[in-house]
């Protein structure tokens, strides 16, 4: 559900980074008695147009979802190129990287938040849509991911 103000009530994902997503893949599959999704690549920069803190990046990422009802358990592996996502891993190794939400109006959402002292620390294209994370990590103790599909 989405809210005239704020973000909405919409959690799609929950992100963790991971230094080695075939074996996370193989582990959460295991705890959780589901098949080892498949594990994707993003796109180039071409594609993705991905920025970091303002400029843009060659990052890339494996991922892995498992399909968990409303909310997907995201697994992320980082390339090394500057990303979100590898200063994640860089800071605590293996761990929850964001909670993502499902928006309308990718601008007017990211001024809301920047409104209230959160940070865009990265966006990007993606196929049917566009993402953006935001560092809540202050205020909120967690990044968000605003997720928006066309």
């Amino acid at each position: 559900m989405m809210n005239e103000e704020g973000l909405g009530t919409t959690i799609l994902q929950v992100g963790i980074v991971v230094q080695d997503i075939e074996a996370k893949a193989q582990a959460w599959a295991e705890v959780l008695g589901l098949p080892v999704p498949e594990i994707i690549v993003t796109g180039t920069y071409e594609r993705a147009q991905t920025e970091h803190k303002g400029k843009p990046s060659n990052a890339r990422a494996k991922l892995a979802f498992f399909h968990l009802g409303q909310v997907d358990l995201e697994l992320i592996e980082p390339d090394g190129n500057p990303s979100t996502w590898q200063d994640q891993l860089d800071e605590h190794g293996d761990s929850l990287h964001h909670i993502a939400f499902e928006i309308a109006g990718m601008s007017e959402r990211v001024a809301y938040l920047e409104a209230k002292g959160l940070s865009l620390v990265q966006r990007g294209e993606y196929p049917g849509g566009r993402y953006a994370y935001i560092d809540g990590k202050a205020q909120l103790g967690a990044i968000l991911e605003l997720l928006e599909n066309d």
